[in-house]
């Protein structure tokens, strides 16, 4: 018999933590699990778990915010019927539902007109803004006007205008009482865009017979001609046919049960037609007035046998070239551009003249720019080249491209692009042209213009013209603050159907019909988002016009001048924290007008702030020059000379470019002297010795088009590529 130990039960629970090793088996995690599986997140494995959770703090805040603005409250009758309790007058058409509103105050001896807007309606208060001398910005009465939510309120609307310095508790009597008095003896600042112009706000509009509208209201802001257009905004412009007065119905006996007595209306002017505007917006374009080139021998003679003729007579000695080709180094068009030459090209190149590309020289002109170098090197050790296979060319070019595009940063180099490979460089580069300097190279601003240039008009003066037109307008029309009927011609039935808007005209200032090309400095908006593309279709406010239009972005040069040819970067974005020039097709506008670029949401009525400028001219002779740069890599290096490649692929296209000068990083310049093996490897002699840092650039660059405002389809309202 076995007799077992006494064992006594451990008084202590006490269990050591096991040997847990970092590498466990798949059978042992197996184990661990016990049969449960990992649930899936989620959300995307490309978005990391910060950048998830502040995308969702942005999405609930704009949710809240969209709930709250549903939420607001604020009725605008209620606000200004507060306003005239306070003087114990009686607000006419504010029950109507008119778009005008009226009040008369006999304690301040003036009338005010009150343009009520609706909620979440940007057009609409924009058109009111324009026509008003005052703004009122209403807060929902659902908030209580404690002190500290004024003082909240009114450092907020210090941070969009800093001269405010009150806001006012319309809740309050006394309140009330000072806003009223603030509009009604308050002397508005003057507007400077529209200092000079006249607008009327329509108090009554009538459609009467032959399509005439009939608008009644004060003139404001300077006179009102029936010899100039007006502008209906969203509608167009319009003739005047007659100004005839229209005052107010007055009381023959002031004391009570007094008889109103109705003034006769009387003409006041009428348009004259010797010396009215017209509604030609745009000049009739002559295909016959553009140039004409003579035809070469060749081509009277291919035109000869189509048609089966008889011979034509020799034209005189020097007076049809057999070939005329474009010399792009040494000699332009503005240096005897054209020559003659006489023998015939044995390699059957001479199809690719012609074209605005960097064009061929002559042979003769290929050796005197090889002697003129330094031979210097030639003389020298000069290292073997060796030719390397399709893979591992193709090879060194991958791994070459994917190093440049991480070591070089995107705005360093914003025109650089890579050279095709599977189409040859002078034909995708035809239209380009090749520039020593783009501030100093000669570039004629009338050659080759697109057929849309034929329809715009230019300005001899825009200076002069604008000092004449203002000189001009202080002697004719009806003086500001008189009471008038306008007469309106041809005016679209649905321009007199009541909207939301405040219905106002805007008397137009001489030659402001016609269309050109204008150019507005712009800045974008710091709050707008993504990416805002040259061409891109925004909306253009500026004045009373509101258009839609696709941009052209250039380079603003600091103090707006010109330059030596008036020649300006193409820009395919609009940045950040730059001046831009946005170039568009649009009628004139005089002075210094404000203008705003909208982009449209899915919600038409939520148009998004893209950027802000002011009208800088209307220059059509601006050249808007779009450049690329093409750049290789210095494959060897001997002092002076080194072997470039990846900027070609083949050597016709080195033949091709051989003309334009090179550039690099650090300031060195030099020419292309010969193309090497069939890849496009080329030596390259620079003015000085040269490193593996250094990348050598090639610019051309052409002049841009812009897009076409209006209704006129075909290729001229596109940009072209």
């Amino acid at each position: 018999m076995v007799v077992e130990a006494h064992h006594h039960r451990s008084t202590l629970k006490q269990k050591n933590k096991p040997f847990k090793s970092h590498h466990a088996t798949k059978s042992a995690l197996k184990d661990i699990a016990k049969g449960r599986t990992a649930r899936q997140s989620t959300k995307s494995p490309a978005v990391s778990t910060v950048t998830q959770a502040r995308l969702n703090r942005r999405n609930t805040q704009k949710q809240v915010q969209a709930t709250k603005r549903a939420s607001l409250n604020i009725d605008t009758q209620t606000c200004i019927q507060a306003l005239g309790k306070c003087v114990d007058e009686e607000i006419h058409g504010i029950n109507e539902k008119k778009n005008i509103w009226t009040m008369k105050t006999s304690r301040f001896k003036t009338s005010l007109q009150f343009l009520p807007v609706p909620f979440a309606r940007p057009f609409a208060a924009l058109d009111a803004a324009r026509a008003a001398d005052y703004t009122l910005l209403l807060l929902s009465p659902t908030i209580e006007a404690r002190p500290a939510v004024l003082k909240s309120l009114l450092s907020f609307i210090q941070y969009f205008d800093p001269t405010q310095r009150r806001v006012f508790d319309l809740s309050a009597p006394a309140d009330s009482l000072n806003t009223l008095r603030a509009l009604a003896e308050g002397c508005p600042d003057e507007v400077k865009w529209r200092a000079g112009r006249p607008w009327v706000v329509g108090e009554s509009v009538e459609r009467g017979e032959g399509g005439v509208l009939k608008v009644t209201g004060v003139v404001r802001g300077g006179r009102l001609s029936p010899d100039r257009l007006v502008h209906i905004p969203n509608h167009g412009d319009y003739l005047v046919s007659k100004i005839m007065s229209a005052p107010l119905p007055r009381a023959k006996h002031a004391r009570p049960g007094g008889m109103d007595v109705e003034a006769e209306p009387v003409l006041l002017a009428e348009r004259v037609p010797s010396s009215a505007d017209s509604l030609v917006s745009t000049n009739v374009a002559d295909d016959m007035a553009n140039e004409q080139t003579w035809p070469t021998e060749e081509e009277m003679a291919g035109a000869l046998q189509g048609t089966g003729e008889g011979d034509v007579p020799d034209a005189k000695k020097g007076t049809t070239p057999k070939r005329i080709r474009r010399i792009p180094k040494g000699m332009t068009e503005y240096q005897a551009s054209w020559i003659v030459d006489e023998s015939e090209d044995e390699d059957g190149d001479g199809d690719q003249d012609g074209e605005e590309g960097g064009g061929r020289i002559d042979e003769d002109e290929e050796m005197v720019l090889d002697d003129a170098l330094d031979t210097e090197n030639e003389r020298k050790s000069v290292v073997a080249f060796q030719e390397l296979d399709m893979e591992e060319e193709q090879k060194q070019l991958t791994s070459w491209r994917k190093r440049s595009q991480e070591e070089q940063d995107a705005q360093a180099f914003p025109d650089e692009i890579d050279t095709p490979q599977d189409i040859s460089a002078h034909t995708r580069f035809a239209r380009f042209r090749g520039l020593r300097s783009l501030r100093t190279s000669p570039w004629d601003p009338y050659e080759n213009l697109p057929s849309d240039y034929a329809r715009i008009f230019e300005f001899e003066d825009f200076k002069r013209t604008e000092r004449d037109m203002w000189h001009e307008l202080e002697d004719n029309g009806i003086e500001p603050g008189r009471r008038v009927t306008i007469f309106i011609e041809g005016v679209s039935p649905e321009a007199s159907v009541s909207s939301e808007s405040p219905f106002v005209i805007y008397g137009l200032l001489k030659h402001e019909h016609k269309k050109t090309v204008l150019h507005f400095t712009v800045q974008r908006n710091t709050e707008c988002e993504g990416s805002v593309r040259s061409k891109d279709p925004l909306i253009l406010c500026y004045g009373p016009r509101r258009l839609r239009v696709n941009p052209v972005y250039s380079h603003h040069t600091r103090g707006g001048g010109k330059g030596a040819n008036n020649v300006h970067k193409f820009e395919r974005f609009l940045w950040h924290g730059t001046t831009t020039v946005a170039s568009v097709y649009a009628p004139i506008m005089f002075g210094k007008q404000p203008c705003m670029l909208l982009r449209e949401t899915q919600n038409p009525q939520t148009p998004e702030l893209v950027a802000m400028g002011t009208f800088m001219n209307p220059d059509t002779t601006r050249i808007i020059a779009k450049r690329i740069i093409l750049t290789g890599h210095p494959f060897k290096v001997h002092k002076k000379t080194a072997t470039v490649r990846y900027m070609f692929f083949n050597p016709d296209d080195i033949q091709y470019f051989k003309p334009i000068q090179l550039f690099t990083k650090h300031g060195r310049t030099g020419h292309i002297r010969e193309s090497l093996g069939t890849h496009g490897y080329f030596k390259a002699h620079f003015d000085g010795p040269i490193n593996q840092m250094d990348t050598g650039r090639v610019y051309p660059r052409w002049s841009e088009n812009w897009a076409t405002l209006g209704a006129s389809s075909g290729k001229g309202d596109e940009m072209e590529e």
